[in-house]
């Protein structure tokens, strides 16, 4: 039998604390982007390795960086001068019984195709060049991949909880909606590079948003500052449509702007991300796998995409841990907020776990000896049904930025 603790807290939930700070970086930021194409990568090769080998061999691509490029930017469209270059690191298996994957191929088609459907003004062919540095895998990490039940390959902690706040909940709603198919259609100068910082003070919201206006839909500094007042309205009117208990939002928008500067106090770009000359980027460094960056919660320091989903706790485990932990709050009676919390022992079963905890804050009606019961039951559950989770996350069902 597995060994769970579940401890009864007596504080108060995050939602109620008098300050709050959480951070959503976008889908064109440097560090966002890093995580999405190394994890479509883990993807691939997975697809690839159950295609030739019926089984999934050991990689980590978790290793990735984006150096930034130069860019000319101008007023009704500029060009850029040097391209990015995306580092791509770390281990895979290239071979097995004499037949040889094509490694390098695989990552760069699959970095190619993410940027083309992802990055509307970033031409993948042109504007980034592709260093891919995956070496071979250790031959003991390899061996994990035989053993009757895989090893976690490493001593690992995570942690997950639920439920989002609703600080948590908008900032990640913003950023999605300003990166949707609909936003872009009203507001095609928006670049895929946004950023959301929301600050609660007690009932009140402020929010500060960073976008990258691309410049060929920008003329002049009169249309700049224009278009950045309707996109403001529209953006604080859906925040607001959205939001269920707070008293006030407020929201900046490209708040490092000065009109009359020219080029200088306008926040424009070529192609809608910073990493074409401002900004380079760096896996792990980007949102949670919950999609935000929560200061006020306790955060493991897993990257997880990239990672294999069959051994490495750093990111079975990560996701794990939010998804039980919504499970719990889901279908426990009583539960205000619950922390989850895994550690994995090198070389150990991944379904046996060093340590296995919840953390919950009650109602005060709620009985404590049957959450507990009900708490224990789920996380038996889910990690006795490990295997299900990690074949989802070799599909790429669960995201990770």
């Amino acid at each position: 039998m597995r060994q769970i603790t579940v401890e009864i807290l007596s504080g108060k939930p995050v939602s109620e604390h008098e300050v709050e700070i959480v951070e959503r970086k976008g889908l064109g930021h440097p560090d966002s982007i890093c995580d999405a194409i190394m994890e479509r990568v883990s993807i691939e090769l997975s697809r690839e390795y159950m295609r030739e080998f019926g089984v999934i061999l050991h990689h980590n691509i978790d290793k990735a960086f984006l150096v930034a490029g130069n860019a000319e930017i101008r007023l009704g469209g500029g060009r850029v001068t040097e391209p990015m270059r995306l580092i791509f690191g770390d281990r895979a298996t290239y071979e097995m019984n004499g037949k040889r994957l094509p490694i390098e191929e695989i990552a760069t088609t699959t970095a190619r195709r993410w940027i083309k459907e992802n990055l509307r003004f970033v031409d993948p062919a042109e504007h980034v060049r592709y260093d891919v540095q995956i070496k071979p895998g250790s031959p003991e990490l390899v061996d994990i991949f035989n053993r009757e039940v895989p090893g976690a390959n490493d001593t690992s902690a995570a942690v997950g909880y639920a439920p989002l706040t609703e600080t948590e909940r908008l900032v990640l709603l913003t950023e999605r909606h300003m990166n949707s198919t609909a936003f872009k259609q009203a507001f095609p100068e928006a670049g895929e590079d946004i950023k959301v910082m929301g600050c609660r003070r007690g009932d009140e919201l402020n929010l500060t948003a960073a976008v990258a206006f691309v410049d060929r839909f920008i003329d002049s500094e009169t249309t700049y500052f224009a278009r950045k007042h309707k996109m403001h309205e529209a953006v604080e009117e859906y925040v607001r449509s959205e939001a269920k208990a707070l008293r006030k939002i407020t929201l900046g928008l490209n708040t490092l702007d000065v009109p009359g500067r020219g080029l200088g106090g306008m926040y424009l770009s070529v192609t809608g991300t910073s990493a074409e000359s401002g900004d380079s980027g760096q896996i792990g460094r980007g949102n949670k796998v919950n999609g935000v960056i929560a200061l006020n919660r306790p955060m493991g320091t897993e990257a997880a995409a990239g990672k294999n989903p069959v051994s490495h706790v750093g990111k079975i485990y990560t996701i794990m841990t939010h998804q039980v932990a919504d499970r719990i709050y889901r279908e426990v009676p009583g539960i205000r907020e619950v922390y989850v919390w895994l550690l994995s022992q090198i070389g150990s079963r991944i379904d046996q776990p060093k340590v296995a905890a919840a953390q919950v804050i009650l109602t005060k009606r709620a009985r404590q000896e049957v959450a507990r019961r009900r708490v224990r039951d789920i996380m038996e559950h889910e990690l006795a049904n490990i295997g299900i989770l990690c074949r989802d996350l070799a599909q790429g069902k669960y995201p990770v930025v």
